[in-house]
């Protein structure tokens, strides 16, 4: 497969190396731009890229006027990185179509793990990719899944639950956050139900239920020992 191919926009050098230098780890194609000219050049010039790592604070175009020119044309996953954290400024993003809000300082590694999980999520990667986690086995395509090889029965919630935690391990997900994603937008049940569904799940899993790590008053994390 063709490594995928990623947009780092930063006016920082170091950033985009350090940003550059995990994802490259992990087997993508980076390309760098530092400010939102440059990007818009590299966005017009090459139709593969499947994902922008986008600054907001930048010299000539920041990274809003980026996202609305992108926006205009394409639906390409965008993660927008800041030194801001206000709610306001998480609120724009999302109204410009934005896919991730991160703020400065972050993980790398959590940056890289939000980067696949998009990818996924929009079948940029593999859809018939097998998942392995510390003993645990999802085949998407199947619907399959596997404890050290040993073949579990989940249902359809059960599997979809799963495959999210998984997709997003070492990320605190709220419990709002995973019934956006799990159970869609249009559900307005009460959020306990994630808690049941965790609880079967767990038990399902027998040993290997301890990955999922209660964050109490947030929601879970998938994390494997």
């Amino acid at each position: 497969m063709d490594r995928i191919k990623i947009l780092v926009v930063d006016d920082e050098s170091r950033m985009r190396k350090l940003v550059r230098d995990f994802l490259e780890r992990e087997g993508f194609c980076v390309l760098e731009a530092s400010d939102g000219i440059e990007a818009m050049e590299y966005f017009y010039q090459d139709k593969d890229i499947a994902l922008l790592i986008l600054d907001v604070m930048m010299p000539n175009m920041d990274g809003w006027q980026v996202c609305r020119e992108v926006r205009q044309t394409s639906k390409v996953p965008i993660i927008m990185l800041t030194a801001r954290s206000e709610e306001r400024d998480e609120l724009q993003g999302f109204e410009l179509g934005v896919d991730e809000y991160i703020s400065k300082p972050f993980s790398p590694k959590i940056l890289v793990a939000r980067v696949t999980a998009i990818l996924r999520r929009v079948n940029a990667l593999d859809a018939g990719q097998v998942i392995d986690a510390g003993g645990i086995s999802i085949d998407k395509a199947a619907h399959q899944v596997k404890i050290d090889g040993k073949e579990i029965e989940l249902s359809y919630k059960e599997f979809e639950l799963l495959s999210y935690f998984v997709e997003n391990q070492g990320i605190a997900l709220s419990r709002e956050k995973i019934l956006n994603n799990v159970w869609n937008y249009d559900y307005f049940g009460d959020a306990r139900t994630i808690d049941t569904h965790v609880k079967k799940l767990r038990s399902k899993l027998g040993g290997k239920g301890n990955y999922i790590k209660t964050i109490w008053g947030m929601g879970y994390k998938f994390e494997v020992e």
